[in-house]
């Protein structure tokens, strides 16, 4: 733990004197690249954050939007991944109960979590395989323990996280607006700590996770524990129904130290704390040790002086460990005592806001040698569907998603498995999320790859009749010192702010993740984006298609097959030109499809994407166990090749599924907008065909599809 020559020399310059040992530390984790955002902070500050529903974005623990009727929900994400590369199951597991305590940190009850996981290749990779198995345990563990349903996510496999691994967790809360945390505190306050004890576990996970990833530093990964969390969460609602709660701050990154001195200095007052006073897992744990410890399940809260035996009460009720650390001064200083007298005394703004870096950019010499690559040969397309089909970046997921228990809670109306999940809200609406990423268009081209993560997750969850209101985003890249993987962090950042001002969709919170690297390089650039849809009628629940439904087509599919699945997992190509978003079609095509499926026209609503329209339709027909006949001389297109036509990943594409009854409203309507569309064949039969005019392009038989598509993941998983 240490800070840089030109760090060290500001600090003594802010402070006017050198830091002891322990300032030195307290400093050096809140400065680290994991607490401080000091070569992000720059260009996040420039992501769009007003909207109508927005009562506080960026910058907080959680972001809360407003839904209407009194109430709002809350929603972050957050990462384990250097941890979870070392001890996936520990790692998974802390993911989701810090996150889940950034959502209860608003006053709001987590209602709901999402993962996005990436691995190395599974099915050549054992290491893979036992980081896969055991983080999807970890998570399924916790939230499981917790009675919180996780209720979607996605996952992806590339050579690029060979040895590593990303575990992204996302959660939504819900609650009253007028009981939401002020986060305000007063001189002659108290500052107490609850939950768990602090143990020597994640001593220093700042700053491990602001490194290159060389060592398995097992000391770094906290060790979880649901069961306390639980109560935690019981312990904090309680406090503030009853109006205990002024102010109040997970204790994650950085532990005390950034706790402390972050509420400080957002508080504009001053902290002076007792070390002695913590309540402690080791009897001999040194002033440093306990400023720094990442233990989990904690939160500090600030009360007044007449709501702390009530707080008291609460927590003995729930026997969770409480201690009253210290007071709220007027100083804006952190003061830090134990038993020895005063250990630490500095200002809380300088700690908490760390010198911002301004780091050199360049373009990555790589791109000027991938975006020509010479097309492959179609090959035998009925054997290369189903290859498609067993790929584990396509196959399902239902290996991961039926260890989470999605039900518990009775708010999930759309399941995983589906584009995107469902929840009831108390006030009659519906919340639809969804969480995208893909890192193989990214690294052909981050703004481009951002913005089409975004329309995915856009498309999702308009798939259920959500309208978006609100993203959050999640940055993971390489080392930030390199300039051409600090440019493709600043692409990305660009991307996201020309779509969210497009669309009006307001950022209200995120997370970036750097140094993502091991022995073998950097990973590919992989932002997530998770966005969150509003329902005011009711949800498409997705009807299973029968014999005679139509399939009807909106957007148009181009030869954009760098990144595709097709080009990477069938032919071992990297390169050629990546998907673009022609924005103001998406808006289009996102504005008509929510239309048909606002006058109940759609039986169903699919986005057309990873595996592109092939993938898509075998989907729909495995989950409805019928077949279907596609003309792919009616796709609408840019005159490219079949094999193209089948597994081009173009953005902005709906496949409808309608009754035949239904079909001249829903082609009036998608006509009266000014889309492209065309009805591209019907369901029948048992075979999933594609067809040229007269000639069979492609036939696949749907049970032997299921077989592949349902049953590889778990296989690989179960011989891991």
């Amino acid at each position: 733990m240490s800070l840089t020559p030109q760090e060290s020399e500001y600090l003594e310059k802010k402070i006017g004197r050198k830091p002891n040992p322990l300032e030195l530390q307290i400093v050096a984790a809140e400065w680290s690249e994991h607490c401080s955002y000091k070569s992000s902070k720059k260009y996040l500050k420039t992501l769009p954050r007003e909207g109508k529903r927005v009562v506080s974005g960026q910058g907080y623990d959680s972001g809360v939007l407003d839904v209407g009727d009194g109430y709002v929900v809350t929603v972050h994400i957050e990462s384990h991944n250097h941890p979870s590369a070392v001890e996936p199951y520990g790692g998974a597991a802390t993911g989701v109960g810090g996150v889940i305590r950034d959502i209860l940190s608003a006053g709001t009850r987590p209602i709901a979590v999402l993962d996005g996981l990436r691995f190395g290749d599974i099915e050549k990779d054992t290491q893979a395989r036992w980081l896969f198995k055991n983080a999807v345990r970890g998570i399924a563990d916790y939230g499981n323990c917790l009675g919180i349903p996780t209720i979607g996510g996605e996952v992806e496999f590339d050579e690029c996280f060979a040895n590593y691994a990303l575990v992204d967790v996302a959660s939504v809360g819900f609650g009253r607006r007028e009981r939401l945390i002020q986060n305000r505190a007063d001189k002659g306050d108290r500052v107490v700590l609850i939950g768990g004890s602090t143990g020597r576990d994640g001593i220093g996970g700042s700053q491990f996770a602001s490194d290159k990833l060389e060592s398995e530093n097992r000391s770094a990964v906290q060790i979880p524990d649901p069961f306390i969390e639980k109560l935690l969460i019981e312990v904090i609602l309680e406090a503030r129904n009853q109006g205990c709660i002024k102010a109040m701050k997970d204790l994650g990154g950085g532990g005390l130290s950034c706790a402390i001195s972050e509420t400080s200095d957002a508080l504009s007052v001053g902290i002076d704390m007792d070390l002695s006073a913590v309540h402690k897992r080791e009897g001999d744990m040194s002033p440093m040790e306990l400023m720094v410890s990442e233990s989990q399940e904690r939160m500090l809260v600030i009360t007044s002086p007449e709501k702390l035996e009530t707080l008291k009460s609460i927590c003995g009720k729930f026997r969770v460990p409480v201690s009253v650390i210290g007071i709220v001064t007027e100083d804006k200083m952190m003061h830090v005592r134990s038993e020895n007298g005063m250990m630490a005394l500095l200002p809380s703004n300088v700690v908490a806001n760390a010198p911002l870096l301004d780091r050199p950019s360049v373009v990555p010499k790589y791109l000027a040698t991938i975006a020509s690559v010479k097309k492959p040969k179609g090959g035998a397309l009925s054997k290369v569907l189903l290859r498609m089909l067993s790929n584990p970046n396509i196959a399902s997921k239902q290996w991961v998603y039926t260890q989470y228990d999605h039900e518990v809670g009775i708010r999930t109306v759309v399941k995983p498995g589906q584009d995107a999940p469902v929840l009831r809200l108390d006030n009659g609406k519906f919340l639809s999320i969804k969480i995208d990423g893909n890192s193989k268009h990214c690294y052909l081209n981050p703004r481009q790859g951002v913005m089409g993560c975004f329309d995915e997750a856009c498309r999702n969850v308009v798939c259920t009749g959500a309208t978006p209101i609100g993203m959050v985003d999640h940055l993971q890249f390489g080392n930030p010192e390199d300039p051409e993987i600090f440019w493709t962090f600043k692409e990305s950042v660009e991307g996201i702010i020309e779509y969210a001002k497009f669309f009006e969709i307001p950022c209200v919170g995120g997370k970036v993740s750097l140094y993502n690297e091991t022995d073998k390089g950097p990973i590919k650039p992989t932002p997530l984006i998770g966005v969150l849809g509003l329902i005011e009628g009711k949800p498409l629940v997705h009807e299973a298609a029968r014999g005679k439904d139509l399939l009807i087509i909106v957007g148009i599919t181009k030869d954009e097959m760098g990144g595709s699945e097709y080009y990477e997992y069938i032919h071992g190509i990297v390169g050629g030109i990546c998907p673009s978003v022609n924005l103001e079609v998406s808006r289009k095509n996102q504005r008509a499809v929510l239309e048909v499926i606002g006058e109940d026209l759609a039986k169903s609503v699919h986005d057309c994407s990873k595996g592109g329209l092939a993938v898509t339709v075998a989907e729909i027909c495995m989950l409805s166990d019928v077949g279907a006949t596609i003309m792919l001389e009616k796709v609408p297109s840019d005159k490219i090749q079949n094999d193209e036509l089948m597994f081009s990943e173009t953005h902005s594409r709906f496949l409808l599924v309608v009754d035949p009854s239904k079909a001249g409203r829903v082609l009036s309507i998608l006509q009266s907008h000014g889309v492209v569309h065309a009805n591209i064949g019907k369901f029948s039969g048992k075979t999933i065909a594609f067809r040229d005019r007269i000639r069979l392009i492609a036939g696949v038989r749907v049970d032997k599809a299921q077989e592949k598509w349902l049953n590889s993941l778990g296989s690989l998983v179960s011989h891991g």
